[in-house]
């Protein structure tokens, strides 16, 4: 039983610990390692709080909407709430509080490349937690080929989180360049993340499996170009990362 445990664990783990490999070779000046470690495991501590967060806002839904809505314009209020607010807005948050309180104002933050390399470890590091929650009930309790299940993990929830905190972390970085409009590209950015995962879970649970993969695919693909695109112009920006 636990050296199962241990294996499934370590498995959950990988999608995060490849992506973040990835992700940490477009950074030219490359962070302490020591610090990216440290902001991959608060995320991944960060779970606890999240998952006690959107267990009260969902509680809030079934209390506010009922726990069986028979109109359709209630199911559809609670369904948006639920999945825009109560999972994707919140952990959205939770994983920008991570670098927020731990790495913004440090002296070694002097660039805004440094923004979205943060947000991706913190984000990859909540994966991995959700990875290995996911893993050993979903194994245990209908024995899926855990192969299988990781390498759509890998493909999609992962990168899911790796490509929103990074986004946001990309408007958070302009915004640094941009003082008079700083929390307009703030919301932008979490309103941009918060969006595009709520998207996500959304074709997740309501999809058919083929058109599923085959949408979310090209839709991750997407971002992700985007994503990249983002990364080359803020390599360029002056390095003003400075938070009071």
């Amino acid at each position: 039983m636990i050296p199962d445990i241990l294996f499934y664990t370590s498995l959950a783990i990988l999608p995060s610990l490849l992506w973040l490999l990835f992700f940490l070779k477009q950074d030219k000046n490359p962070e302490p390692k020591t610090r990216i470690l440290v902001i991959f495991l608060l995320g991944l501590v960060s779970a606890v709080p999240v998952v006690a967060a959107e267990s009260i806002l969902l509680g809030t839904a079934e209390g506010f909407f009922g726990a069986d809505p028979a109109e359709f314009f209630i199911a559809a209020g609670k369904a948006l709430f639920e999945i825009f607010i109560a999972v994707a807005l919140i952990e959205e948050i939770f994983k920008y509080f991570v670098v927020r309180l731990a790495v913004f104002g440090q002296q070694d933050f002097d660039e805004p490349i440094d923004v979205p390399v943060y947000m991706i470890a913190s984000a990859l590091g909540f994966a991995a937690a959700e990875n290995i929650l996911i893993m050993n009930n979903t194994i245990y309790e209908t024995a899926a080929d855990p192969y299988i299940l990781i390498t759509a993990r890998f493909l999609g929830a992962t990168f899911l989180h790796a490509l929103t905190s990074s986004l946001f972390g990309c408007f958070i970085a302009v915004s640094f360049n941009k003082l008079r409009k700083r929390n307009f590209y703030f919301f932008c950015g979490l309103a941009s993340a918060t969006i595009l995962h709520g998207f996500y879970n959304f074709f997740i649970i309501n999809s058919r499996e083929h058109l599923q993969f085959d949408f979310l695919f090209a839709s991750l693909t997407g971002v992700a170009i985007l994503v990249f695109v983002f990364f080359k112009k803020i390599k360029k920006l002056k390095s003003v990362c400075k938070i009071n």
